[in-house]
């Protein structure tokens, strides 16, 4: 029979955050899940974009007054942020799948490659649809 007197030893705990020096592709991680949780909320925009089309002039208005705002238009380049950032950040981890981009210094160049991949594309696209639509301005 087994002998119930004796104890074990408590098993070590997890490394708290503090032991842990934050790093890029930690950070990127972390803003990988923000930007997930971020595109569930901006597909409440698109949803709204939709509805309004299909309801008539009068509630597309209200949508188009909206987004055209600077409230609504901070919210969509966010929006534009959070799609491109998740989606640069996917790629990376399609990368890593492969077995690629392991050694610190290729994780630390994925991680800084989507940062300012996706700050950059977001810029660029904006400045298109600016040129392309004209700002807003009617």
């Amino acid at each position: 029979m087994a002998d119930t007197t004796t104890r074990m030893k408590p098993r070590p705990l997890s490394p708290h955050l503090q032991v842990w020096r934050m790093t890029l592709t930690m950070a990127m991680s972390i803003a990988h899940r923000i930007t997930g949780a971020a595109l569930y909320f901006g597909m409440l925009l698109v949803a709204w974009w939709l509805l309004a089309a299909a309801a008539g002039p009068n509630a597309y208005a209200i949508f188009e007054s909206f987004i055209g705002s600077i409230i609504g238009k901070l919210i969509l380049f966010g929006f534009t942020w959070a799609l491109i950032h998740h989606a640069l950040g996917g790629v990376r981890h399609f990368i890593w799948d492969m077995g690629r981009g392991f050694e610190p210094s290729e994780r630390e160049m994925l991680a800084l490659a989507t940062l300012i991949g996706s700050i950059g594309l977001t810029v660029v696209l904006w400045v298109i649809g600016f040129m392309v639509i004209g700002g807003g301005s009617q």
